[in-house]
């Protein structure tokens, strides 16, 4: 798979000649027309191979991508599945999952939204004009990144209890207790995610994307087995945090951050393979700190007031968290089905567009950045909406299927399937809202996206303190995810609207055109899944055999559905695909 990526022309082999452009043709609104298959006549009689390869690098990267995501993101869900039938939907499963936001909410302030922001774009600049191809660049800035890493690990244990007091606040003693304990073995996970992140990107600019892809799986393997260990040694039953053995607690904290360990380890034979060698220099002056403060400063802003509105819904759910309410728990997991589907589609996009599209704002080629930005849009669009739709219609089965096991009862089931319908209405908004904010990182601009976040967040928070003092504990969680909708949708047109004037048109009209085809095939494929679903047994409390059936019936139908109104409505990015496939089982 690693042979079929994108190679921009910072990771050709020669670093001069023409740069790749996107040669696929444009109707009079923007939109493209798919490309031929690189085995047919180039768009220009002359040009060279680099280019007719980069025509379709874009959808290559992506297919890479989504194929690897995809099954990460299956064995990620088998993941999920296990914790909850481990540790069960109440408090043991509130507490580690309370204790997971600690490593990744100090990781996210320090590095997380820096790399992508921020780091990838010098390091593409970097691979683009320095006489090494960026090489020295990136050993610097890995060990500038154990260093600092280190360093936060060991203040991070040293401000556990505290952290646990303002997540946990509420609770009884034994819950911050095992929440602190746990702590104490995950918040080392922000030193390994650090290093995975930080050598992921050094891949992706080197034209490597299958690795990245690929070893978070590893991850999941393992905290999969530690889950079936953990159920095998003590069973799968609910109990309370005062009964959680030393025993318990090493397995399944100790576990979870093996998991990451072995993701990190497992990137390493790629950075080889790609002629990356990594030796420690200390020269940081080298690497234009001032630079990447300037940057660093306002994405540090950006993360930081998001970790806002994490530390409110954390707080918020674990005081609603009940035997009959969603707790931190299950609205993690929703998110986590969320980011399934935002990870193997959006991710796949957006993804394989920043380097191309960093590429095209450090040439000036402002119309090629648009380009890619307005395809990205409406294919993100195209593609998400009918899951959206699933995960709307069929809420009840797909809880049951996936999370209905072991220690996770039937009524953390329900309310899991009530929050997920709520959350279907943010999957494509939050998608969007993360596309336009990443062609603002290829510019490169953190400031403008780190001051629309503010008040994004601030109308994110208030929705979630409305919600939770609003409607009971029961559906505190569902009008939390809601608020989250409404806060993407806020985020997309704001970034939008302030873009424009930067880069010039983004095809607005193409854009609008689109959205409505899928407005109306995604209504109709919701009537249909509604109909379907009503008519097959089980109604809201299935057994697992009517739960599956039902997400078999109603998956098809919904999917049947939109994929033939699609078609009727010529709804390009889709048409697009089918053709693809069509030509492949032709030859």
């Amino acid at each position: 798979m690693g042979g079929r990526v994108y190679r921009s022309a910072n990771a050709a082999g020669d670093g001069g000649g023409p740069r790749p452009v996107d040669s696929d043709a444009r109707d009079p609104d923007g939109a493209f027309i798919a490309a031929e298959p690189l085995n047919q006549p180039a768009v220009e009689a002359n040009a060279p191979p680099t280019e007719q390869v980069a025509e379709a690098s874009a959808a290559a990267n992506s297919a890479v991508m989504a194929v690897g995501s995809l099954i990460s993101r299956g064995t990620g869900f088998v993941r999920t599945m296990m914790i909850g039938a481990a540790l069960g939907g109440e408090l043991i499963g509130n507490a580690y999952t309370t204790a997971q936001f600690l490593p990744n909410q100090v990781y996210e302030f320090l590095l997380g939204g820096v790399l992508t922001s921020v780091l990838v774009p010098v390091l593409v600049r970097r691979r683009k004009a320095d006489p090494d191809r960026g090489e020295a660049y990136a050993q610097r800035l890995l060990t500038l990144a154990v260093i600092a890493l280190a360093a936060a690990v060991a203040v991070a244990l040293l401000l556990a209890s505290g952290l646990t007091a303002l997540y946990a606040s509420g609770q009884s003693a034994d819950y911050r207790g095992l929440v602190t304990g746990l702590s104490y073995l995950m918040l080392p996970m922000l030193f390994f995610t650090g290093i995975s992140a930080l050598v992921s990107a050094i891949l992706n600019t080197r034209g490597h994307f299958a690795a990245p892809m690929w070893a978070p799986i590893l991850n999941n393997l393992v905290v999969i087995a530690v889950c079936a260990v953990y159920i095998a040694v003590f069973g799968a039953e609910i109990i309370q945090p005062d009964q959680m053995t030393v025993g318990r607690v090493l397995l399944i904290g100790g576990g979870t951050l093996l998991g990451v360990a072995v993701q990190a380890a497992g990137l390493m034979p790629a950075l080889r393979k790609v002629g990356f060698r990594w030796r420690l220099r200390f020269d940081f002056g080298a690497l234009g700190l001032r630079e990447l403060g300037r940057l660093g400063a306002w994405m540090i802003c950006y993360v930081g007031v998001s970790q806002i509105a994490v530390f409110a819904v954390v707080n918020l759910l674990t005081r609603a968290g009940g035997e009959d309410s969603a707790g931190i728990l299950i609205y993690n997991n929703v998110f986590l089905l969320l980011m399934m589907a935002h990870g193997i589609i959006a991710v796949s996009i957006i993804t394989a567009l920043l380097p191309r599209m960093s590429a095209a704002a450090a040439d000036g080629r402002y119309a090629d950045l648009t380009a890619d930005l307005s395809r990205g849009t409406r294919m993100v669009t195209a593609v998400l909406a009918p899951i959206a739709v699933c995960y709307a219609v069929l809420a009840v089965p797909i809880s049951v299927v996936v999370f209905r096991y072991g220690a996770f009862t039937g009524e953390n089931a329900a309310a899991t399937a009530t929050v997920l319908g709520a959350a279907a209405a943010g999957l494509v908004p939050f998608a969007l809202s993360q596309l336009f904010t990443f062609a603002y990182y290829a510019l490169p601009d953190t400031r403008t996206p780190a001051l629309i976040n503010i008040p994004v967040v601030a109308l994110r928070v208030l929705l979630y303190i409305g919600f939770y003092l609003v409607f009971s504990a029961t559906f505190a969680a569902a009008g939390m995810m809601i608020g989250n909708a409404v806060s993407y949708v806020a985020a997309a047109v704001v970034s939008a609207w302030l873009l424009r004037p930067r880069v010039g048109r983004i095809g607005l009209g193409g854009i609008l055109r689109t959205m409505g085809k899928v407005l109306v095939a995604a209504a109709g494929s919701a009537l249909v899944g509604v109909l379907v679903v009503n008519l097959l047994p089980g109604g809201d409390t299935p057994s697992w055999i009517e739960a599956a059936a039902g997400l078999v019936v109603g998956g098809a139908a919904i999917g049947g559905t939109y994929l033939g109104l699609a078609m009727l409505l010529r709804i390009r990015e889709i048409t697009e695909v089918v053709g693809m496939v069509r030509r492949r089982l032709g030859r």
